[in-house]
């Protein structure tokens, strides 16, 4: 009888054993299973915030490009995010970690409408000083122009008038000449009669001038092509002159009658003579003759 009293306990209490076991694998098995939903429903929480702020760089990026002069608030924030951004990659997955995660994100969301409002206003006002300067910029191109227009016609005029206040000779004619001790002079076409070659010209009237000293170079070659007279040269810029003499005269604004004396060191040649004038480096006048 109490063989079959303990038998009976042990089975109850192996009863109770294997229920316990049971219990306690099933609560095993469904904590595991509750547990790997959690985490799973977290990683989805970590992409979704991951992609939120993703998104937000992304925001200020088309922004700071919008803006040919950095915004240096929005590329701040922009290294804000993108700190969040790398510091979310590496953290733990966890309820308290991913709140501090999202509480970040919506500071950083409240602080980014902010600036992308302000940055809208800024593009505004830059819309508006553009516009302001293209037209400021069509103004001053038509004024270039303008003045572009008046200086080419008051270099134009200045170079008319510079051309016209030069002093120019007219009805040029020289001869050789034979001078006698009574101071008559007598021309010749003969070289060796001839003492002297007389060059005559009109300086013409003109206005422009300033009245004064004036002067001008008289070049008379041979038909030897030398050049009588000084022979001496003067420059004038790159141009070099060979002149027979320096014609010096008192210029009042009107016309005026000049005759000049050309010397030879021996005899004149025979053949042809071409005579020039210069005013400077310009020549103004020129004529020729014969000797014979």
């Amino acid at each position: 009888m109490e063989n079959n009293k303990s038998s009976m306990g042990l089975k109850v209490a192996l009863g109770i054993a294997v229920v316990l076991f049971l219990a306690t694998g099933f609560y095993t098995m469904n904590l595991y299973s509750n547990s790997k939903k959690v985490e799973k429903d977290l990683t989805e929480q970590k992409e979704l915030v991951m992609n939120d702020l993703n998104a937000m760089a992304k925001q200020y990026d088309e922004a700071i490009g919008e803006n040919e002069v950095a915004n240096n608030n929005l590329i701040e924030a922009r290294a804000r995010i993108q700190g969040l951004i790398d510091s979310l990659k590496i953290s733990e997955t966890n309820v308290k970690s991913l709140w501090r995660y999202k509480q970040k994100y919506m500071s950083l969301q409240k602080e980014m409408d902010v600036l992308l409002a302000q940055n809208d206003s800024l593009k505004l006002e830059n819309s508006y000083l553009a516009t302001s300067l293209d037209s400021t910029r069509v103004r001053l191109e038509e004024r270039t122009i303008f003045t572009d227009s008046l200086l080419v016609q008051n270099n134009a005029l200045a170079e008319v008038v510079s051309n016209a206040s030069v002093l120019t000779a007219v009805d040029l004619k020289a001869s050789g000449v034979i001078v006698r001790t009574s101071g008559k002079v007598i021309p010749t076409e003969r070289a060796s009669r001839s003492d002297k070659i007389r060059v005559c010209f009109i300086v013409a009237k003109n206005k422009l001038i300033q009245a004064g000293e004036q002067e001008l170079y008289v070049q008379v070659i041979d038909s030897k092509n030398n050049t009588l007279g000084l022979n001496e040269q003067v420059s004038f810029g790159e141009k070099t002159l060979n002149y027979s003499l320096i014609s010096k005269f008192n210029y009042e604004n009107d016309n005026l009658n000049i005759c000049e004396f050309i010397t030879s060191n021996g005899d004149f040649a025979t053949g042809r003579y071409i005579v020039n004038v210069f005013n400077e480096k310009d020549l103004v006048a020129t004529s020729e003759f014969t000797l014979k």
